[in-house]
């Protein structure tokens, strides 16, 4: 039972983080994630879709990961790198989110995918079943380097992100202040989720317990 909680509250996650991706990236003229700041120039540039990026990079991210450090790559990882990127893709298609106004209800919008973004990321992540590919990287280059995460982060993104403006992908203000946003949001749902999963397993072990007895 305890697994089926695990996988639906992943997904779950991973489909508020890809709202959350897909409601910014319609703001995109205000600046975007680093990481989607490349997946949009690679589209532009080349062509796909933003979402067979996202894909595509993520894969390139578990390879990498995956020869530096299998530890962080479980099933959910995989689920992840294919499921963002199909939601993103989606959810362009229907076409039903916010679209810019290129007035003041922009700002509202990207701080608002911003911060469904940090929950989404936090949820998933709780569930336990494996982290997201750009997670999982950073991790496991960090133990390579025997580096600080944040450390590892802070470069990691910003080379990212300079890649992705040289190919000409979609730079502003809020390019540099998501992490501020983000991350607490990330850690606080990422906890809360974490507690209430381990309590629901706790309680069903009880259960599991008095019914053998």
């Amino acid at each position: 039972m305890i697994h089926i909680i695990r996988w639906a509250v992943f997904i779950i996650g991973v489909m508020l983080f890809s709202v959350g991706i897909t409601v910014a990236i319609n703001v995109q003229h205000l600046g975007i994630h680093p990481w989607d700041v490349l997946n949009v120039a690679l589209f532009e540039r080349i062509g796909l879709s933003i979402g067979s990026w996202t894909i595509i990079i993520s894969g390139v991210l578990i390879m990498v990961s995956w020869i530096l450090d299998k530890r962080y790559i479980k099933l959910g990882t995989f689920f992840n790198a294919f499921l963002v990127g199909v939601f993103v893709d989606l959810l362009m298609w229907l076409d039903f989110l916010p679209k810019a106004t290129h007035a003041w209800p922009d700002i509202f919008m990207i701080i608002t995918g911003i911060v469904i973004m940090g929950v989404g990321g936090g949820v998933y992540n709780a569930a336990g079943v494996g982290s997201g590919p750009r997670d999982g990287f950073m991790l496991s280059i960090s133990d390579k380097l025997r580096a600080p995460i944040r450390r590892i982060r802070i470069i990691t993104e910003s080379l990212v992100l300079l890649l992705g403006l040289i190919l000409g992908g979609p730079v502003f203000v809020f390019t540099f202040i998501f992490t501020f946003i983000q991350s607490p949001l990330f850690q606080f749902s990422y906890l809360k989720m974490r507690g209430l999963i381990d309590l629901i397993e706790v309680s069903l072990k009880k259960q599991s317990s008095k019914s053998s007895a």
